[in-house]
């Protein structure tokens, strides 16, 4: 059953790219685009890019990968996605106009997820995440 249950979470990330990459590199390109693990082409739109630029300090673009996922994952309860990262957690609290606190990890539910996706719909995405337990 787990084996099953695994097979249909990596099902739901196909969409996911096979390589993030830097804010920089997307940045120096005129079509910014990642390619997904099944082929498609995920292309990002240059206002959102440079609003993560300007949040971002410049001396971090080659580390920023893009897109930040927004992982759902039952472990915090329907609604709640996780943001993994530094850098990906100061972009959100920004956008989100969250107070800012240096962190690793945030947790985020349904009525941010939502604002977060309206002010970035190119630059973030879903993932799915099961631990099996």
């Amino acid at each position: 059953m787990e084996k099953t249950f695994t097979k249909v979470v990596r099902s739901l990330n196909v969409h996911l790219p096979a390589r993030r990459e830097s804010l920089s590199t997307l940045l120096k390109e005129e079509r910014p685009k990642v390619i997904g693990r099944n082929g498609s082409t995920h292309r990002f739109k240059n206002a959102e890019l440079e609003q993560i630029a300007e949040i971002v300090p410049e001396k971090h673009h080659d580390r920023l990968k893009l897109p930040i996922y927004i992982e759902l994952t039952p472990e915090f309860g329907r609604g709640a996605a996780k943001i993994h990262g530094r850098l990906h957690c100061d972009v959100v609290q920004s956008v989100l106009r969250m107070e800012r606190e240096k962190t690793d990890e945030l947790v985020i539910y349904r009525p941010e997820v939502r604002k977060l996706r309206r002010s970035l719909p190119t630059t973030t995405q879903y993932a799915f995440f099961y631990t099996p337990g």
